[in-house]
């Protein structure tokens, strides 16, 4: 019989450890259970600016899809507090209720943001920054408001400081000393970094200490201790993190800053450990990720009985991209004792490199702008290999010119890491690319976790397979790790080979993983329809939860609930039916959406069929790869400017083209005249009025990442914009990857080519249409088929997957 082992966090360092504890054999010996707070599944925190920054969204940053939790019969439990252990009884606690048996716990709690304990620090719009919710926060903060002030001049200040610059905000970090990032960098490698993030916009008030928050409900401004104060609409603060140890604590289990741990992890309870930022290992608590998976492996090790290797302690380093500037730093970079420091600079070029020495040996380092040697020294240092020749020659040796034709990853022995934060080393990327067939960056990231971290690993990994493939390694962009072919080459082969059904896609085309993951699923259901929308039968299974739900999932597990109003056009009908299901279900909050329609939050998820049932209006698609929403203006009939029917246009092409499935989600607007009240120039498909006819935008984007729509023709009646912007939503179908915005594809392909294929050949524009009303005529409500086949809610609610879900 397995025994049970229970994991306390459903963050990076428990999952981590349980990824190692099943390379070691784990599934055979145990029944893993695992109790996350957040409804998400494992996401990779590192990379929470690259969301605020835009560059990445939820499913990008996974780590873990919940395909992974059923492929390794591990019970996943979400939006669920563990409250306490019964050591005695050898059971869990929750927040809900549940008693959960265990023989074994691993507790990953992770750590809290440090909120300072100041006045107002209660006020709306004072944040952290720690989780996916806080950058959804700031980015629909920065959709109203205007002024943001980032407490903390450390790493995670700088960094959500640039996300909310990327945001349109006025942005000013407020830091106590007198150079920033003073944990990681030198006076001059921080003066270095100041420069640039200077010319990006940031504005810094260093030597500052906050004294309050002041504001009435909402944070107004920010007072410091020298009288002097700065606006502010949003406060961030990013001033440190506290190992959460609450669980620990109200369990009896020894405390200190964190969980006291020993060599193996283990607390002071045998079947207790405690691994992660929530751990204190020989009086440290560590906050990087490197020495968190450290942790994992030896704890993995001791959980299958191997105490062979002990956790001795991590070599601290960071090496990063701060908003786009290189930094580099690792050990002992302040010259103290018997340290000797040789350094290079060029502010001209803004790099900075130094080494600091003790003795005959390599003990830290620095390097700004350029960091292409990191991965030498940090190898040198945690073996702690004597250097020879000067401190001078030691400079030119590792420092000297990036261009001398010898790069960086050929001066590594097999033994050395090409990826610290998981710890895997030259040789075995090398084994990987010569007997797994690894052939790009994400096939090796697959097979080894190199680079599945912070990524900045990847450019070396890059230089690994060109010196071992040389003009045969694969640098396209695959759909995904199950499969080397690119999103192209996967539609290709349906539309060539006849292919209807996802299994049979990843039969065919050889896909590595047999279920294959959650980024490749939808994509194939997608394309399978594009292709084959008369013949393909939609796999709800393959849809993401919300798409299947028609309901958004919010972060305290209960759902967000959309009515479509074409238009922007309700009626007093429809305004009572929604504030009827309002009082019967106890929705908390209706909000008017920026799409202009009524959402209704709060939504429990048993409730979601009836509410929907009772609405008796269709699905506004506001979770879907689908066309949303049509906003517009009052039009002719009431403004005194209008120039156009734009209601009647927009309500004509919502009608049209509701329930689309398209690669990304597509919103359009319909203004009257020029002056644009719908915001049609920050559309995927913007229509203008002008006199006498209608201006057509495409590719505009009004989310964190702005674009204007490039104005693609004009034309003078309804039926023409209808026609032209059906063969554009059908030709961008056929041609975008999954996943893609129009935004990006219109800059991917060109607006020549649009222009060209649409405009200059008619014929084209009535194939397109043609296919596109094929996709439409086998459209139907979803709710209206679940209503007259009640059986199926449970295929609906069904997750597909053996995972327990306790929203």
């Amino acid at each position: 019989m397995k025994e049970k082992l229970v994991v306390v966090g459903n963050g990076m360092a428990g999952i981590r450890t349980v990824e190692e504890l099943f390379e070691r054999g784990g599934h055979e010996r145990y029944e893993v259970t695992v109790v996350g707070e957040e409804p998400h599944v494992n996401y990779n925190r590192i990379l929470l600016s690259s969301v605020l920054a835009s560059e990445a969204n939820m499913e990008d940053i996974e780590l873990n899809s919940l395909d992974w939790y059923r492929e390794n019969d591990v019970t996943l439990y979400r939006s669920e507090k563990v409250t306490k252990l019964d050591r005695k009884k050898k059971v869990v606690l929750t927040d809900k209720g549940q008693k959960i048996a265990y023989d074994k716990v691993i507790l990953a709690t992770g750590s809290h943001p440090f909120m300072l304990p100041l006045p107002g620090s209660d006020l709306e719009g004072v944040i952290a920054f720690r989780n996916i919710e806080d950058c959804e926060t700031m980015i629909e903060t920065a959709k109203n408001y205007k002024k943001a002030v980032v407490i903390g001049g450390g790493l995670l200040g700088i960094e959500a400081a640039r996300g909310l610059l990327n945001l349109g905000m006025e942005v000013e970090v407020v830091h106590i000393f007198d150079y920033l990032m003073e944990r990681q960098l030198d006076r001059t490698a921080a003066n270095i970094l100041r420069t640039e993030l200077e010319n990006q916009g940031m504005k810094f008030l260093l030597e500052k200490h906050t004294e309050a928050i002041i504001g009435k409900g909402r944070v107004e401004r920010v007072k410091f201790k020298d009288g002097t104060e700065t606006r502010a609409d949003l406060v961030v603060m990013a001033v440190g993190i506290r190992p959460n140890h609450e669980v620990a604590s109200a369990s009896g289990i020894e405390v200190n800053r964190g969980i006291v741990v020993d060599d193996y992890m283990q607390t002071s309870d045998p079947d207790v450990y405690a691994v992660g930022e929530c751990a204190e290992h020989r009086g440290m608590v560590y906050g990087l990720v490197a020495p968190l998976w450290e942790q994992g492996k030896i704890l993995a090790n001791a959980l299958m009985d191997n105490k062979d290797e002990k956790y001795e302690g991590s070599v601290l380093y960071s090496k990063l991209k701060v908003s786009g500037v290189q930094v580099f730093s690792v050990g002992e970079f302040q010259e103290q004792d018997d340290a000797k420091s040789v350094s290079m600079l060029d502010e001209f070029a803004g790099i900075y490199k130094k080494i600091v020495t003790r003795g005959d040996k390599i003990v830290g380092s620095i390097l700004v702008g350029d960091t292409s040697e990191s991965t030498i020294l940090l190898n040198q240092i945690i073996k702690g290999v004597p250097f020879e020749g000067s401190p001078m020659q030691l400079l030119r040796s590792h420092v000297g010119s990036a261009d001398d034709g010898v790069s960086a990853v050929s001066m590594l022995s097999n033994e050395d890491q090409v990826c610290g934060c998981n710890g895997v080393s030259k040789g075995a990327i090398i084994d990987a690319i010569k007997t797994q067939g690894c052939a790009s960056v994400a096939d090796v990231g697959a097979c080894t976790t190199a680079g599945r971290s912070c990524g900045t690993c990847k450019p070396m990994i890059a230089d690994l397979l060109a010196e071992e493939l040389g003009e045969t390694a694969n640098e396209k962009e695959t759909m995904c790790g199950c499969t080397d072919l690119s999103h192209e080459e996967v539609v290709a082969a349906i539309r060539e080979k006849g292919l209807t059904h996802t299994r049979e896609v990843m039969n065919v085309l050889g896909w590595k993983e047999e279920h294959g993951c959650s980024k490749c699923r939808p994509a194939i259901n997608y394309y399978l329809a594009m292709v084959h929308p008369l013949e393909h039968e939609d796999e709800r299974e393959s849809r993401f939860v919300n798409e299947r739900l028609h309901a958004n999932i919010q972060k305290d597990g209960t759902y967000s609930v959309v009515p479509r109003m074409y238009g922007g056009v309700t009626n007093p009908d429809e305004l009572r039916r929604i504030a009827d299901v309002a009082e019967k279900f106890n929705v908390p909050l209706l909000k008017i959406t920026g799409g202009q329609r009524i959402d209704l939050l709060g939504v429990k998820k048993e409730d979601v069929p009836s509410v929907w049932k009772e609405l008796d209006m269709p699905s506004g698609y506001a979770y879907g790869k689908a066309l949303r929403t049509v906003k517009t203006c009052v039009g002719e009939d009431f403004c005194r400017f209008g120039t156009q029917d734009s209601i009647g246009l927009g309500i004509a092409i919502e009608k049209k083209f509701e329930r689309l499935n398209t690669p990304h989600k597509v919103k359009m607007a319909v203004s009257a005249c020029p002056r644009n009240c719908a915001e049609s120039g920050i559309k995927d498909v913007g229509i203008v009025g002008v006199e006498g006819a209608w201006e057509i935008y495409v590719g505009g984007n009004g989310g964190a990442s702005l674009r204007l729509g490039d104005l693609m023709c004009r034309v003078k009646t309804s039926e023409e914009v209808l026609e032209i912007i059906g063969a554009f939503l059908q030709l961008y179908r056929e041609e975008a990857r999954y996943l893609e915005r129009t935004s990006h594809w219109v800059e991917r392909v060109g607006l020549d080519y649009i222009k060209e294929t649409l405009l200059e050949h008619p014929e084209n524009r009535k194939v397109l249409n043609e296919r596109m009303d094929e996709a439409l005529s086998v459209l139907t409500d979803p709710w209206e088929e679940i209503n007259n086949d009640p059986s199926l809610k449970e295929t609906l609610f069904e997750e597909k997957v053996a995972v327990v879900t306790s929203e």
